[in-house]
């Protein structure tokens, strides 16, 4: 066999299906770009999923990738297996609707054994496919030469998620040899089944069927093909190690880690796992961070600061104690570099964010030991001597802690654990794994009749806005039709558009279209399957027919205002860059007439200064004149120029460039001003967080941007007039009167202090004897609770010994305070029990010490039966 490196069998395998006529499907980044069922892309046909139901039509229907996938279902198994991951790589071969089982497994079987490619030999191959399944025997028997008795029938071999497409697979197994298992009595030692010797290295699933909702299967219209190879599981094979982690995708990362613990891999099994841990999380999390995910305590974020806790936690294992998993960016920068070079091109940024998540555990190691802490108390209280299994679950999952670190603090407090009750929550936690390893939520629909419509239709909208054009395609209700008539409302293809579809964060053109007695408004604009300019439209008069000879126009109001805006993004774009950093990315955008939003990828919040900043720079670029240049380059071309490729987006062989001077320079299909000048003016409205690592500028521009500014002086005239001062005195005044106001709320509390002394005197008077005990129990006038609490102090100071509880009413509320002098509370006197039982008398709750309490109450009128319970009260003592 011959020996491959990892980069190598990757770039082999697209090699080979390039022959094959296969177009070669750019790996997509890990954070999902518009499709909210997926947290991760998660395998090689999830970004593919527009192709399959027939959203978009592919160019060429043969498609192969390399895909970078993350999935954390099964997490607590990575270490300790030896082929457990949770960033791993799918490559795979695709037919949309074209080949399918016969040439799947014709050329799975040639790249596999044909010397030219991987070579290995044929005796050593088996496969399983469905019983049912007999084309795909025949194909591997007959036509492959595989003997029965390495075709083996498993019931399992049918891939179905639900309604949609499904249908049977076949997948190819390699014997790696009697060294990885020759016991003749285990029941497992099969090709699919549980064991070490027998690996499974493709995956070949032919879709066709449909799952229909009543549960029967009908034949698919188109049949697809839909194979995956796991990387790191073929390079095992092919470098002849036991396991993922001993290939060179993994090994250098290994070896850095020894150098940083001075601890050996290979040594001790224990050991070993936590080398294995570390590995993976670190490629998880680097190519993750530099797609554009944060660390967080929600979403995408919180499986990103649960991998680095994992790992930093495994880390101890090995004598690591301090934040580490930064300095092994670059390494897996290296390995990935040929065909990810994303991390490399990112490691600085991503080590910071790394190290800042790594200092914060520590932090967070000292809260969970907190809230152990008071778990152990609370169950002690209780007498009892387990902690629940919710507890130990929540303090596993929530800080990260160990269950065996959790055991170690229990037994030296003489407690135990509740394993089973851990257990079942940590079973329910992997139920909601599975059930969202299921949600793959694609391919639901296959075709339509738009998927069939492949007339062109050309888009001029770029220099005209109005042309004279041929409708071509009427749809109404999902059906083509002839005619459309008054108050319909249909979608109609044009031969030639002036209408621009909705595409980059820039919504659709708006406008009419008229013929001959017809009358009907343009509503939307959307990209069709085979890529032409659907219009969603409303006939307002006459009846508008196929064929028809009309002429569209395009809104000029809302086209002019639109381009100021999108070209001011593309400003505010390097402007963040500029400020903030070269890690800010678009993470999308809104592009209307009289507003523009525009999300970024950012871990820290946005400083008044720095967006002062942003604003005066794009301000500058707009007043000097900037010529906009948009040409077509081929994409290489126009990567090589530097120009930003935007987060998820697809881009074609021939790319538009839009360059704005030296400053600015994009890939983009949207609609520009011919310079800078024409936008006027840019003012920011608001910037804040949407989430994990991502901000949110919203602004104006042109007239919009005149019209806010305007009525921002006219409130700062009004807010000048009720000052009775000018504008520029504005700051001053409010300062002055900030001043007075604080002058007046010191003399003001010096006086309440005052009265609270003397109301405290009086009280102290009128004290009584309960059983021996003085008792002070009283309504009072205070203007809060801090009042109360100084007049309660003010009498324990008076009285020396007593049971003190008052209460006010300020603005329909209730307000009480108890305090009880320490030589009562040693013979059983509580403020907080007392406090407690008054509170509820009055519609209420409240608690606190034994020498002081405090509660709130709902209900006003019984709060003078609730100050007389206190005698009550005093006695039961």
């Amino acid at each position: 066999m011959k020996y491959l490196t990892g980069s190598e069998i990757r770039r082999m395998y697209l090699d080979f299906f390039q022959e094959k006529g296969h177009a070669v499907e750019p790996s997509a980044p890990l954070v999902p770009h518009d499709d909210p069922t997926l947290l991760w892309i998660n395998s090689g046909v999830a970004t593919l999923k527009k192709y399959f139901d027939g959203r978009v039509i592919p160019e060429n229907p043969r498609i192969t990738n390399a895909q970078k996938s993350i999935r954390t279902n099964d997490i607590e198994n990575v270490g300790k297996t030896a082929r457990h991951h949770t960033f791993f790589e799918m490559l795979g071969n695709f037919s949309i609707g074209e080949y399918f089982k016969e040439e799947a497994i014709e050329w799975a079987w040639e790249f596999l054994t044909d010397k030219k490619w991987i070579g290995w030999d044929p005796e050593q191959l088996s496969v399983t496919i469905h019983p049912e399944d007999h084309e795909a025997f025949e194909l591997w028997n007959k036509k492959i030469g595989i003997p029965e008795e390495r075709i083996i029938r498993l019931e399992g071999n049918f891939w179905d998620i639900g309604e949609g497409p499904s249908g049977p697979n076949t997948e190819i197994f390699y014997d790696r040899g009697p060294e990885y298992g020759d016991d003749p009595s285990d029941p497992e030692l099969y090709p699919g089944g549980e064991n070490e010797r027998y690996l499974e290295v493709w995956n070949l699933v032919f879709s066709q069927f449909n799952h229909n909702p009543d549960g029967t299967y009908t034949p698919l219209p188109k049949k697809n093909i839909d194979t995956g190879m796991g990387l790191e599981r073929m390079a095992s094979v092919v470098q002849n190690v036991p396991t993922n982690f001993d290939t060179d995708l993994f090994i250098p990362i290994i070896k850095a880690t020894e150098e940083i613990s001075g601890v050996k891999y290979g040594v001790e099994k224990e050991k070993d796992t936590a080398f294995k841990v570390i590995a993976d999380h670190i490629r998880t999390v680097a190519f993750a961070v530099g797609d554009g995910a944060l660390p967080s305590n929600e979403g995408r974020g919180y499986v990103l600061r649960r991998l680095l806790r994992r790992a930093v936690r495994y880390a101890k294992q090995i004598n690591i104690s301090r934040p580490f998993m930064f300095e092994l960016v670059p390494v897996v920068g290296e390995i990935m570099a040929d065909f990810y070079p994303e991390v490399k091109d990112k490691t600085e940024f991503i080590q910071k964010v790394i190290k800042n998540e790594e200092e914060r555990f520590h932090e967070t190691l000292h809260e969970g030991l907190a809230i152990l802490g008071n778990v152990i108390k609370k169950e002690k209280e209780k007498g009892s001597n387990t902690i629940s299994g919710s507890d130990v679950f929540r303090l596993y999952d929530t800080y990260g802690f160990p269950v065996e670190l959790t055991e170690e603090y229990a037994e030296e407090e003489g407690m135990k654990l509740d394993h089973v009750g851990f257990e079942t929550e940590m079973e329910s936690q992997r139920e909601r794994a599975r059930a969202a390893r299921h949600d793959v939520g694609s391919m639901q629909v296959q075709g339509g009749v738009l998927g069939d419509i492949t007339v062109e239709s050309q888009f001029v909208g770029y220099d005209q806005l109005q042309t004279s054009s041929t409708v071509v395609a009427i749809i109404k209700n999902g059906e083509r039709t002839e005619e459309a008539f008054s108050g319909d409302e249909v979608q109609i293809i044009l031969d030639v558009t002036p209408f621009y579809a909705e595409s980059g964060g820039q919504i659709a053109d708006r406008g009419m279209i008229y013929a001959e007695g017809v009358a009907v408004a343009v509503k939307d604009v959307q990209k069709a399957p085979n890529g032409q300019n659907l219009h969603r439209v409303v006939v307002e008069s006459g009846i508008l027919k196929t064929d028809a000879k009309v002429t569209a126009t395009v809104n000029q109001d809302n086209r002019v205002q639109t381009i100021k805006n999108h070209t001011a993004t593309h400003l505010l774009h390097q402007a963040l860059k500029d400020v903030l950093g070269t890690h800010v990315n678009q993470a999308g955008s809104l592009v209307e007439p009289d507003r523009l939003r525009f999300d970024f990828s950012h871990f820290g919040q946005v400083k008044p200064e720095e967006l002062e900043e942003i604003e005066k720079i794009v301000n500058e670029k707009i007043w000097k004149n900037i010529e906009v240049d948009i040409n077509l380059k081929p994409i290489a071309e126009a990567k090589a120029m530097g120009a930003m490729a935007l987060f998820g987006e697809k881009y074609g062989e021939i790319v538009r460039v839009v360059k704005v001077g030296d400053y600015s320079l994009e890939l983009c299909g949207g609609c520009h001003v011919p310079n800078t000048s024409v936008i006027g003016l840019f003012k920011i409205v608001s910037e804040g967080g949407i989430g994990a690592g991502t901000r949110r500028i919203e602004a104006v521009t042109g007239e919009s941007a005149y019209q806010l500014m305007n009525d921002q002086v006219g409130l700062l005239k009004d807010a000048a007039g009720t000052l009775k001062t000018n504008p520029k005195e504005v700051v001053n005044r409010i300062e002055a009167l900030m001043a007075e106001i604080k002058q007046l709320q010191r003399e003001n509390e010096s006086l309440a202090a005052k009265l609270g002394n003397i109301e405290a005197g009086n009280l102290a008077s009128k004290a009584k004897q309960i059983d021996g005990v003085t008792v002070v129990a009283a309504r009072v006038q205070a203007s809060d609770m801090n009042n109360l609490r100084n007049m309660a102090d003010d009498l324990k100071q008076k009285v020396g010994s007593a049971v003190i509880l008052l209460g006010s009413v300020n603005e329909g509320k209730v307000n009480l305070i108890a305090a009880v002098t320490k030589d009562l509370i040693d013979k059983g006197y509580h403020a907080g029990k007392l406090i407690k039982e008054v509170a509820t008398r009055c519609g209420g709750g409240g608690g606190g010490r034994p020498d002081m309490a405090q509660a709130g109450g709902k209900d006003p009128e019984k709060l003078d039966s609730a100050l007389q319970f206190v005698d009550e009260w005093v006695k039961s003592i």
